[in-house]
């Protein structure tokens, strides 16, 4: 189980973990700084989904891994008192980041399948969905950077 932990709960130590905390958040940013070339040439070129198929496994790693602790009884570590109402982070815990974290992993998760129909032109056109397709990207993004951050940091209901 500690393997599992510790593949699920990598994060980056340094300063620019405050724009990429997890290297799947750093992929998705990628892939939202990417998506901006097809959304203007209106063309996905191989790179772009062979970088979306990285962002898919960088996905189902982390997915794979916290389903198998969460049966385990496992739970997110903002979440967790490991005495004194604190976290290991030492900051207050918060049992309601559980499923925040379970909520944003849905969200990377629906938002990639978005991004496969705008990316293949299916349900809308190719050349309306490739406009799309950085909004679409700059979202996962969002919900990647939450899916680390509420796995840290205290909510607004800390100890409750």
């Amino acid at each position: 189980m500690d393997v599992l932990r510790l593949i699920h709960g990598y994060q980056f130590g340094t300063a620019l973990a405050l724009l990429f905390p997890t290297p799947y958040a750093l992929a998705t940013l990628v892939l939202f700084l990417w998506s901006l070339g097809p959304a203007i040439k209106r063309q996905v070129r191989t790179g772009f989904l062979v970088w979306l198929r990285l962002t898919w496994g960088l996905t189902l790693i982390p997915v794979v891994t916290g389903v198998i602790l969460a049966v385990g009884g496992g739970k997110v570590p903002s979440a967790v008192n490991v005495g004194g109402g604190l976290t290991r982070y030492g900051l207050p815990y918060d049992p309601s980041r559980d499923w925040e974290h379970w909520m944003y992993s849905a969200l990377c998760l629906i938002s990639l399948y978005v991004i496969e129909v705008l990316v293949k032109g299916r349900l809308i056109r190719h050349q309306t969905g490739l406009r799309y397709l950085p909004v679409a990207t700059l979202f996962l993004y969002g919900c990647a950077y939450m899916v680390g951050r509420v796995a840290v940091f205290p909510g607004s209901t800390p100890g409750t």
